[in-house]
C-alpha cells in the first residue's frame, strides 16, 4: 500500500489554529477522561518513564506533553516531528526553553537522513488519526529506526476499536469520527499493535486502559 501525504492528510486537516485552541480542554480534559476512560495524566506519567535527555516526539498535538512532562536532566535535545505546521508552531513554543528541532515530514513515507539519532520517542495519539489498517501504519515505525540510537526507548498511546473496552460515547464518537475522517481505526486492534511491536522491537509492553492502549518497547542492540 503505498501512502503519501495526501492519505495522511485527513487526519492532519482537522488540526487547524482554531482546533487547536480548544484540543486541550475537550480531548486531553473532557473526551480522555469521560469517553476515553484514559485519564491524560496516565498517559503523562506513561511518558515520563520512558524519557531521556535525547528525545524525539512525533505527533506533537499542542505541545501539552512536552510542556508538562519530566525530562531525567535539564540538558536536553528535543526533536518534533510532523506533517502539520500548525501542530509544530504550536508545540515549539510550548516546549520553547529546549530549543526544539523542527521536522515537518510525513512519517508513513521515507524520511529525510538524520545525523544525530534519538534515545527516546514518544508517539501519543497519532497511529488512531493515520489512514490504512495497523499494518501499513506500523510502516512508521521503520522509516522512524534510522532516527534512533540502537537500544532506544519507543512509547506511546493509541485509542483502539478491536481487543478494548468500549462504552457507549466511546463507540458513539470514534464512529464519527472515522466517518469524517479524523480517525481511521475501525480495525485497529489490540493483537495486531502488540505483533507489530513484537515484530520489530525488545522489551515490548502493552497496557490497555479504558479504550486507549499504552505501549513502551527498545529498539534492538547490536548483538
Amino acid at each position: 500500500m503505498n501512502l503519501d501525504s495526501a492519505d495522511t492528510a485527513p487526519g492532519q486537516a482537522v488540526y487547524t489554529r482554531k482546533m487547536l485552541s480548544i484540543y486541550d480542554i475537550w480531548v486531553l480534559g473532557i473526551s480522555n477522561s469521560l469517553i476515553w476512560k484514559c485519564r491524560t495524566k496516565q498517559i503523562l506519567n506513561w511518558m515520563n518513564q520512558s524519557l531521556t535527555a535525547n528525545h524525539l516526539d512525533v505527533g506533537v498535538g499542542t505541545g501539552y506533553y512536552l510542556e508538562h512532562c519530566t525530562f531525567p536532566s535539564s540538558e536536553v535535545r528535543l526533536g518534533l516531528l510532523d506533517l502539520n505546521p500548525n501542530s509544530l508552531a504550536a508545540a515549539a513554543s510550548r516546549s520553547a526553553r529546549y530549543q526544539p528541532e523542527v521536522y515537518q515530514a510525513d512519517v508513513l513515507a521515507p524520511l529525510p537522513q538524520q545525523s544525530r539519532p534519538f534515545d527516546s520517542v514518544s508517539l501519543n495519539y497519532l497511529l488512531h488519526c493515520l489512514p490504512g489498517d495497523l499494518t501499513s501504519k506500523a510502516k512508521l515505525f521503520d522509516h522512524l529506526g534510522p532516527w534512533l540510537n540502537p537500544g532506544a526507548i519507543f512509547s506511546g498511546a493509541t485509542i483502539l476499536s478491536q481487543g478494548v473496552p468500549r462504552g457507549f460515547s466511546a463507540r458513539r464518537l470514534m464512529n464519527f469520527y472515522n466517518r469524517k475522517k479524523i480517525f481511521t481505526n475501525t480495525s485497529d486492534s489490540l493483537d495486531e499493535l502488540q505483533s507489530q511491536l513484537a515484530s520489530r522491537y525488545t522489551d515490548v509492553e502493552v497496557k490497555v486502559t479504558g479504550c486507549v492502549a499504552l505501549f513502551r518497547a527498545r529498539t534492538p542492540s547490536p548483538d
